[in-house]
C-alpha cells in the first residue's frame, strides 16, 4: 500500500518527514488540495490521508485533540472514510470532520457550523481529498488534530498568515500586527494551541508510521 498525505501548510508535511510514503502541500485552497491530492495519486499512492490541523467545532473538542472521523461531510454529501485506514489510525475518534472554503475563525461562525453539520472539527482539505478518492475509487481517511477550540476566537494576523504554497507569511502577519497590537495575546495564545496539535501529529506519526 502506498499512501498519499495531504497537508495544507508545509509545517504540517515536516511531521511527516521520514515517513515512507508521498507527501504533498496544497496551500489550503480548493484548487490546490485536488492539485496536490491527484498529483500523489499520478505518482502512484493508492490511498490517501488528509493530515494537519483542524479547527474544534464540538465544545467537547480541546486543542490537541487527535481526529480520525468516520465521515467527512459537505453540506448534505457523506464521504465515508475507508474501515481499514480508519482501523490503520487506532479508529475513530469522532463521527464527522466538516469542510469549509475558507478558515472559521469566530465563535459564532463554530457554533453554526457545529448546528448545521453535527461535525466535531472542520478543515480545509478533506473534502478536496475525498473527492478525488471517490473520482479514483481509492480509500482515504482523515488524521488530524484540533489547533484551535470552538471558543477560540482566532486573531486577524492568523487568517493572513499563510502564503499560497502553504508557508508562513512573516510580512504579513507584521503588518497586521501593525494594524492591530493587540492581536498579539491571542497570536500568543494559538501558538499555545498548535504546539499541542503537533505534539499529538508527532505522536501519531511515530506510532502508526515509523518502524
Amino acid at each position: 500500500m502506498k499512501i498519499g498525505f495531504v497537508t495544507g501548510l508545509v509545517a504540517e508535511a515536516r511531521l511527516l518527514s521520514g515517513v515512507d510514503a508521498l507527501v504533498a502541500t496544497s496551500g489550503g485552497t480548493v484548487a490546490g488540495v485536488t492539485a496536490a491530492a491527484e498529483h500523489l495519486v499520478d505518482r502512484g499512492a493508492d490511498v490517501l490521508i488528509s493530515f494537519g490541523l483542524a479547527g474544534g467545532l464540538a465544545p467537547s473538542c480541546r486543542a490537541g485533540d487527535l481526529i480520525v472521523p468516520q465521515d467527512v461531510v459537505d453540506g448534505s454529501e457523506v464521504f465515508r472514510c475507508d474501515p481499514g485506514l480508519v482501523a490503520m489510525l487506532g479508529g475513530a475518534t469522532v463521527q464527522r470532520l466538516t469542510g469549509a472554503p475558507a478558515v472559521v475563525a469566530s465563535r459564532m461562525a463554530k457554533a453554526d457550523l457545529y448546528a448545521g453539520s453535527g461535525a466535531a472539527a472542520v478543515d480545509l482539505e478533506s473534502v478536496g481529498v475525498a473527492r478525488v478518492a471517490v473520482r479514483h475509487a481509492i480509500g482515504f481517511a482523515v488524521l488530524r488534530a484540533v489547533v484551535d477550540p470552538a471558543h477560540r476566537e482566532l486573531p486577524d494576523a492568523s487568517l493572513v498568515a499563510l502564503d499560497e504554497d502553504g508557508r508562513i507569511a512573516m510580512g504579513r502577519i507584521i503588518r497586521s500586527l501593525a494594524r492591530n497590537p493587540l492581536q498579539i495575546s491571542g497570536l500568543i495564545a494559538l501558538g499555545r494551541d498548535m504546539a499541542r496539535a503537533k505534539r499529538t501529529l508527532k505522536r501519531e506519526v511515530t506510532r502508526r508510521f515509523r518502524t
